[in-house]
């Protein structure tokens, strides 16, 4: 039988090869799957290669499990015998054999990354180390990247620089005995035995590697070292090593992977060939040639050029808004264009973004035009579990009734109640007929509670009342800080794990939507009862529905990460500003590089339209900070880009050339929160008569004035007579002083 499948001159070189070692250098879009698949099935059909000679390596199950399908209707039979499968899956499978000569039984248990924190917790505990500065997850993390990164307990305690890493050095140790004595492996051992199996018993390393004389890699652009040392201990100097990466589409190098395993592969392996694949089947001409010279920039890299032979090809909208709002307002009013004019449905569009944080703004538009989406890799904004945390604790300001607000906000943070001191306190409200909260207030008459349950849950329940009387009246955004300074609440999560300032993120957007709620309707308001805090809590309630499901056929929202390997007809990357591309946190050239690869990334998912969004100002933390275009940006040749300038939804142009803008000078100033008003030279001053602007009410003159500081508010009479005349929170609102 002779496999019928029309491939490229590239692709045909890579299908061919059959002895020795050889890189596949894949572009983003270039067909790496069909040379994956078709050299499998080559090898089984033209080479008449045992199945149980190959072993094809993936990145995910799923993957896995499409590959082994394409590969069986390609032979028109299963490959019986195959080895295909993520790291993990091999290992393990692997390790069911060998478990023996490692000391374990082949029924020894995989501990999943919840058990392995449960393991360290405990012996954070045993070791009498203080649990708030030795957080489970945190330390689990740490001895994950040691393992990953092929480093021992013994070498970890030599390394470590302070007194923290030699204690997390003894966690360590202690971790792996456990483990040891519980026959049990977590996920990183899963990699690092097989090493040991090969280093101790090297009669095994030879039967594996005359088992397995075909391996085949995909994305090996995002191994770590232990898989790397696998893979070189499996194929010998010069074996049978089929690796398919892309060094620009690197963007793991945060959780381990190692780039330098595929830019010296050569050096590795010096008899190894390289293929390029450059031709893309996915996008059109200027998303390509915009992309190639983002990249270009980068130093470390092979080098490809993606082309085409797709005809035309729209510009690359860059779009300059003047807000996170406006952003998320411009585009999807250009979505639903679009989709009215036939061009694309919803299901085809897509909005990538740097951070979780980002997809707020998006979610509120998107509802407010009723046009239906999905959140891809994050849960909705209002369901992230600290953005819940906090919002519990404002629930309780306003409802201290509320037994399932005071479940949440009681064990965040930590305060020594455990689940079974909340069941005693819920068996004791019971008969009383009262809340956890006034319950907890009498905890000192529940026998079944420890002292020191007893303790903490009186000092909580005079904390929710101290809490409530400060802040009951506060805008929502003052409430919320004063909750987050009084329960740590940023120490708390960049003590937990290391996902802290992505989740900091998101407590500074939960900021900008409660500001941006005062600034709109937190003003003066007769005929809505309830306090300002009550009243965002009622909009967050009623705007929080379940995730649009896959099938609903949204537009789709989801980071820059989680988009690798997907593609859309219609992609738009917003916040394309520096401090989100690239992050703030990449301040080194390395970091940048990763940037600007996690860029091309995104780039490459469009197939026929790309939007590049950035705005002037950008709400942090609650406040409105300027913002700046991406360095990328100026890398994008000007001749494949179109510009559009936006106006917020108060005007009736919906867009403006880029050059006529008026200059208006920033009038509004915000305070920090623990700087008093009566003092702070630099709040914001307005008088009678004064003409002012707007973002999405537009230009109008103030009309009267009152208060001081965070409370100073200012009635304008815009011009638009839709609009007419509004009160508003000057703190909040951002107003810009008119001039010529």
């Amino acid at each position: 039988m002779t496999l019928s499948v029309a491939l490229n001159g590239a692709q045909q070189e890579a299908v061919e090869h059959l002895d020795g070692p050889m890189l596949v250098l894949a572009g983003a879009g270039s067909g790496k799957t069909r040379v994956l698949t078709v050299r499998v099935a080559r090898l089984l059909d033209v080479h008449g290669v045992d199945p149980r000679h190959v072993l094809a390596v993936t990145f995910t199950n799923k993957a896995a499990g499409e590959m082994r399908g394409r590969v069986g209707t390609l032979l028109g039979r299963e490959p019986d015998g195959l080895w295909i499968g993520t790291f993990h899956a091999i290992c393990a499978r692997l390790l069911r054999r060998e478990a023996p000569h490692l000391g374990f039984t082949q029924a020894f248990t995989i501990y999943d990354a919840e058990d392995a924190e449960a393991l360290v917790r405990r012996v954070v505990e045993d070791l009498g180390l203080p649990p708030k500065l030795y957080g489970a997850r945190m330390v689990a993390h740490e001895i994950s990247g040691a393992k990953n990164a092929m480093i021992g307990p013994e070498a970890y305690a030599t390394d470590a620089r302070d007194p923290y890493h030699a204690n997390v050095a003894r966690v360590y140790a202690a971790a792996v005995a456990a483990l040891r004595r519980a026959n049990a492996m977590d996920f990183d051992d899963l990699l690092l035995h097989p090493l040991r199996l090969f280093e101790e018993h090297p009669e095994r390393l030879a039967a594996y590697r005359d088992r397995l004389r075909f391996l085949l890699v995909d994305e090996y652009q995002d191994t770590n070292r232990a898989q790397y040392l696998f893979l070189r201990a499996l194929a010998g100097g010069e074996g049978n090593l089929f690796v398919v990466g892309d060094d620009d589409q690197s963007i793991y190098g945060w959780r381990g992977a190692d780039l330098r395993n595929i830019l010296e592969f050569q050096r590795d392996f010096p008899a190894a060939r390289l293929v390029r694949l450059e031709e893309n089947y996915r996008s059109t001409r200027p998303i390509l040639e915009a992309a190639n010279s983002v990249i270009s920039a980068n130093r470390g890299r092979l080098g490809k050029t993606l082309w085409t032979q797709r005809p035309g090809g729209e510009p690359i909208t860059v779009v300059r808004a003047s807000d996170d709002r406006d952003e998320a307002e411009w585009l999807v009013r250009e979505f639903v264009t679009r989709a009215r004019d036939g061009r694309q449905v919803f299901a085809e569009m897509a909005v990538l973004m740097r951070t979780n944080a980002q997809t707020r703004a998006f979610e509120e538009e998107l509802r407010r035009q009723a046009v239906p989406y999905r959140v891809v890799g994050a849960v909705s904004f209002y369901e992230r579990r600290e953005v819940k945390d906090l919002l519990a604790y404002l629930r309780l300001v306003g409802n201290p009734d509320d037994d399932e607000a005071f479940r949440r906000a009681v064990a965040v943070p930590r305060r020594g109640i455990g689940e079974t001191s909340l069941v005693a306190l819920a068996k004791a409200a019971g008969p009383w007929g009262w809340s956890l909260a006034r319950t907890a207030a009498a905890a000192n008459r529940i026998p079944d509670l420890r002292p020191k349950a007893r303790e903490s849950f009186e000092q909580f329940a005079a904390f929710l009342a101290a809490l409530a009387a400060d802040v009951r009246t506060l805008q929502p955004a003052e409430a919320l800080r004063a909750v987050i300074a009084r329960i740590g609440f940023e120490a708390h999560l960049l003590e937990e794990d290391e996902t802290g300032p992505e989740r900091l993120e998101n407590v500074a957007e939960l900021l900008n939507a409660a500001a941006a709620w005062s600034e709109e309707l937190g003003a003066v308001v007769d005929d809505e009862a309830g306090t300002p805090v009550e009243r965002f809590l009622q909009q967050t309630a009623l705007a929080t529905p379940a995730d649009a499901s896959p099938e609903d056929g949204g537009v789709t929202l989801l980071t820059l990460h989680a988009a690798k390997g997907l593609e859309f007809p219609v992609v738009a990357i917003a916040g394309f500003e520096e401090g989100l591309m690239p992050l703030s946190r990449a301040d080194t050239p390395e970091g940048v590089e990763e940037e600007r690869r996690l860029c091309y990334v995104g780039m490459t998912r469009a197939k026929d339209k790309l939007f590049l969004c950035h705005a002037t100002a950008r709400r942090r933390g609650g406040d409105i900070r300027g913002a700046f275009p991406s360095r990328f940006l100026q890398d994008v040749p000007p001749s494949l880009v179109e510009e559009r300038v936006t106006r917020p939804s108060w005007s009736v142009a919906r867009e403006i050339p880029r050059r006529p803008i008026r200059r208006m000078a920033p009038l509004a100033l915000v305070v920090e929160h623990d700087e008093p008003a009566e003092v702070n030279d630099d709040a914001p001053r307005y008088v009678k008569g004064e003409r002012v602007r707007h973002r999405r009410f537009g230009a109008g003159t103030i009309t009267a004035v009152a208060g001081r500081g965070r409370d100073l508010k200012v009635a304008v009479q815009f011009d638009d007579e839709a609009v007419g005349e509004k009160q508003l929170l000057a703190a909040y609102a951002a107003l810009e002083r008119e001039w010529e």
